[in-house]
């Protein structure tokens, strides 16, 4: 006889597609700062029930990549210039660590890997894929950090790379982009070179440059 699916495993499977779909979406910008949300709307998108949906929101509430006000309006996150200016900050940090710590791990096989991303950066560039493009951009940055086998670390950055999605969408449309980031270069070229100092300097432009100009 086969095993019968049990109401808790069916919501359990439900709350976590839910739950990952939701986080990209809002992560790689597919969702303007303050946009709203209901837990039925979610349910219905997702064809779940009201559980799974209410599951998930408190999840990414805690993560940061969902507010939720005190009458129960579920929206993105509309950040401050205080706000941006603090996970900018803690980008600066955390992210030029993470590549040093990459560093030695850094063979031709992983440099190979991110020129392929940055090549499908530029290309969603080319398209002015606004969503594509931050996709790219941070799969080129976690692909860089996941060699420096720091777990924790990246699960923190992530956080923050979830409570900037929505404000990155906008930072998109204000750079009109016209080429891929020149120093992703600079950081491909500091990974062959094994220049550790290069590495950190492109590695905190890149992450602070573009956030400077929402907050001028």
């Amino acid at each position: 006889m086969m095993p019968q699916t049990r109401p808790a495993d069916v919501n359990a499977a439900a709350h976590e597609r839910l739950y990952r779909a939701l986080r990209g979406q809002v992560m790689h910008g597919e969702l303007a700062p303050g946009a709203g949300f209901t837990l039925r709307g979610l349910g219905r998108m997702f064809g779940t029930s009201m559980t799974p949906a209410r599951d998930a929101v408190r999840r990414l509430v805690a993560e940061g990549a969902l507010t939720l006000s005190s009458s129960g309006r579920i929206s993105t996150p509309e950040l401050s210039n205080e706000r941006i200016e603090e996970l900018a900050a803690l980008r600066a940090l955390l992210e030029p660590e993470l590549a040093s710590r990459a560093l030695p791990r850094a063979h031709i096989a992983l440099i190979e890997r991110l020129q392929i991303i940055n090549a499908a950066n530029a290309e969603a560039v080319a398209r002015q894929d606004a969503v594509a493009y931050i996709r790219s951009n941070l799969e080129f940055h976690r692909t860089l950090y996941l060699r420096a086998q720091a777990p924790a670390m990246l699960a923190m950055l992530e956080t923050v790379w979830l409570q900037l999605g929505p404000t990155m969408r906008v930072l998109y449309g204000r750079m009109q982009r016209t080429e891929p980031p020149r120093n992703h270069r600079i950081i491909l070229a500091a990974l062959r070179a094994g220049d550790e100092p290069g590495l950190r300097l492109a590695v905190r432009t890149d992450v602070t440059r573009g956030l400077r100009m929402l907050v001028t």
